[in-house]
């Protein structure tokens, strides 16, 4: 008689599996909580106990691992010496086993949970089981999926057995199964390690995507196997098509600008770069500040508000075409407005939980993966360094203070010019920081006055920066320092009579 062993924490759909399997012929084995749920069904399981004929030990930490278990999982029958080896030891020969793993990750997301909880959830006979019986798919067939249960079915009614096209797929399925559960112990495990010889990651599909960057490439959706609230995967959807892998990008780029506001705030973003930023007393005035900023930049782009949206703010944004609009909770009537629109994407997030601590971000390189922290420094003015003869005005300062927390999140060589309520001119990617400068100023160029304040994301290696912006009524400027020619730029600050700010903090955004 044909053999499955069935041990479950999550039961879910395991009686109809396991009745499908008694009517092939399989003889059931199980264990503790899963044996009493198939007996109350009306089976008949033996228990593990009954195959090893060894009591379960150590509160449940050693029941399976036997020589009875895995020797009917291991054995090859097509080899003579395993079937003379298993005959003489009374091994009889396990063909399915369906099994799935101690709630480890369900413990550590569970703020009641402390360590002796999760170490008690690492699970060692469940990945056991299944790597023996992956390792022996050409006999045995492994299910750690519910969803795989009707396809084993069909084919053990259609043929008597599964395919070995089948098991092998199955088989892959429980190795990547159990990798990713041994690489969320190793996370877990490491979290105060700051490097480690070996770095395991997981993560789970969240969808497949319609494309790539292009229409020609294909592209995957993966969320992080321990989410963030403070994320594109935590966002639920309320209207519109499918994001795209470019829309996620973006969208990810421009929650990471709104975490810096804590009034209310509109961020526009553009090709991973704000074009405008508004920040006002009202939801509605900061959208008519981040609209103004760029207002032809803005056609198409992701729009994150850190406000409920309401019909007014939600009225003016309905007039252009937009991809995304983020925000905590749109009013009824904002959504009646924008729901008009079929293919705006909306999306509700819980902004709350905007200064969780992040995971590290990583980015894939032909050949190797560079792992780094987030830049999540928050700038200290009490810190900052007044390098020149004339120090920035309060307004300057509110001024610089905006422009900083903008040029942090555009792509370098970066430049922001804005007042103390918007920026007003962006100038990003560029190979150099005058070309840079030179656009940032040409988009500012009508608002800028002596309040404006311009950013810059790295030092200046020339002062050729510091005299165009002074040529053009930029009167304070803040960057990190730390150019050997520091000196020159601070003198052409002086020759101009403008007041200049140093951080000590690059934020280069590649």
């Amino acid at each position: 008689m044909k053999r499955a062993l069935i041990s479950l924490s999550d039961k879910t759909g395991i009686v109809e599996f396991a009745k499908g399997l008694v009517a092939q012929g399989f003889e059931l084995i199980s264990t503790g909580g899963t044996k009493k749920v198939l007996e109350e069904a009306g089976l008949a399981p033996l228990a593990v106990e009954e195959v090893t004929d060894f009591p379960e030990i150590l509160d449940g930490r050693v029941k399976t691992l036997n020589p009875y278990i895995h020797g009917g999982l291991l054995g090859r029958r097509d080899l003579k010496e395993h079937v003379e080896t298993m005959e003489k030891l009374g091994i009889c020969p396990i063909d399915l086993v369906c099994v799935n793993l101690y709630p480890f990750k369900e413990t550590i997301t569970d703020p009641t949970k402390k360590l002796a909880d999760a170490i008690e959830n690492i699970d060692i006979g469940g990945p056991s089981m299944l790597r023996s019986a992956a390792k022996n798919f050409n006999d045995v067939t492994v299910v750690v999926d519910p969803a795989d249960h009707a396809k084993v079915l069909a084919e053990l009614q259609a043929t008597g057995q599964t395919s070995l096209a089948t098991r092998k797929a199955l088989a892959a399925k429980a190795f990547r199964h159990t990798a990713a559960y041994d690489a969320l112990i190793a996370q877990y495990l490491s979290q105060t390690e700051d490097a480690v010889a070996e770095l395991t990651l997981t993560y789970e599909l969240e969808e497949p995507m319609r494309y790539g960057e292009n229409s020609h490439q294909k592209a995957w959706f993966y969320r992080d196997a321990l989410p963030k609230a403070y994320a594109v995967t935590a966002a639920k959807q309320l209207h519109g098509k499918q994001l795209s892998y470019n829309n996620i990008k973006d969208a990810d780029a421009a929650l990471r600008i709104a975490r810096e506001f804590t009034e209310p705030t509109v961020v526009a973003l553009k090709h991973m770069n704000p074009c405008g930023i508004g920040q006002a007393p009202t939801l509605e005035e900061a959208w008519d500040l981040a609209y103004a900023a760029d207002p032809i930049s803005i056609f198409g782009g992701i729009i994150v508000l850190n406000r409920v949206v309401d019909a007014k703010t939600a009225a003016k944004m309905h007039k252009l075409f937009l991809e995304i609009i983020i925000a905590p909770g749109f009013t009824p009537e904002a959504l009646a407005i924008l729901t008009q629109k079929k293919n705006l994407r909306l999306l509700e997030l819980d902004f709350s939980q905007k200064d969780e601590t992040p995971a590290y971000e990583t980015v894939s390189v032909m050949g190797g993966l560079l792992v780094q922290e987030q830049d999540m420094t928050l700038e200290d003015p009490t810190t900052w360094q007044v390098v020149t003869k004339k120090a920035p005005t309060k307004e300057q300062l509110r001024s610089l203070e905006l422009a900083l927390k903008a040029v942090k999140h555009t792509k370098s060589n970066a430049i922001v010019i804005a007042n103390e309520k918007q920026t007003l001119g962006i100038g990003a990617g560029q190979p150099n920081r005058i070309d840079s400068t030179k656009i940032a100023v040409a988009h500012a160029k009508e608002k800028i006055d002596d309040t404006v304040g311009l950013a810059s994301d790295a030092f200046f290696p020339m002062d050729d920066c510091v005299e165009y912006a002074a040529q053009n009524g930029i009167k304070a400027i803040i960057q990190p320092g730390g150019s050997i020619r520091d000196e020159d730029s601070i003198k052409m600050a002086d020759k101009y009579g403008i007041a200049m700010v140093t951080t000590g903090i690059r934020h280069f955004r590649h």
